[in-house]
């Protein structure tokens, strides 16, 4: 059975911007500040590395009590009993990542306009990654998602949607009213040095959305 999954305040990690010492010391003060899911993203770092920190972070997010989620990597997902994992246009289609990881693990697709985001809760999407919604460093290539469309894709989308690009105190609430389940953080929380307050901050923000 799948996991229920709060996604209000979803932290994607990114070593190469993170304030503290070492991931784990970064996801706990997030999650100990209010972060309620956590995908762990490693673009850089070897199979091997990937795999000691996803096996690291299985065991910090079990005592803490929040999901984890790896970012691409099925197999790392799988060898590690991640909840989940999150794809995007570019990776293995859906259905083959449905049909490896099982019934039981949640699979989230980013999307960037309503034709890919209809196709995803088509096939059987559990949540929508949309954007990027502004401007980023760590996603220096995505096309932008206006707030139209994301208006337009709630209207015809009725899976959990969860914005990402750009999104931090100043940006948070713009998104009032739109009807999002949740928002992704990047370096608006592992780039802080106060992580936890970082995140209890947006968190109190997002009350307001």
């Amino acid at each position: 059975m799948k996991p229920e999954i709060d996604y209000t305040l979803y932290l994607v990690t990114d070593r190469e911007l993170m304030a503290a010492a070492t991931i784990e010391e970064c996801v706990e003060q997030a999650v100990l500040g209010g972060c309620t899911v956590v995908q762990l993203r490693e673009k850089n770092a070897s199979s091997r590395e990937f795999y000691q920190t996803a096996i690291n972070l299985r065991e910090l997010t079990k005592r803490l009590n929040v999901p984890l989620i790896i970012n691409d990597r099925v197999d790392i997902a799988l060898a590690v009993n991640a909840d989940g994992v999150h794809i995007g246009q570019g990776d293995l289609p859906y259905n083959e990542v449905s049909r490896i990881i099982g019934p039981d693990k949640i699979v989230g697709v980013s999307v960037s306009n309503l034709a890919e985001a209809q196709f995803a809760a088509s096939q059987g999407a559990d949540y929508l990654g949309v954007g990027a919604m502004f401007a980023t460093g760590t996603k220096t290539e995505a096309d932008l998602t206006s707030m139209d469309e994301l208006r337009r894709i709630r209207e015809h989308i009725t899976i959990p949607i969860v914005v990402i690009g750009g999104i931090n105190k100043d940006t948070i609430p713009l998104f009032k009213g739109t009807g999002i389940e949740g928002i992704a953080v990047v370096s608006a929380v592992v780039a802080q040095k106060d992580t936890a307050g970082a995140a209890r901050e947006l968190k109190s923000l997002l009350q307001a959305v």
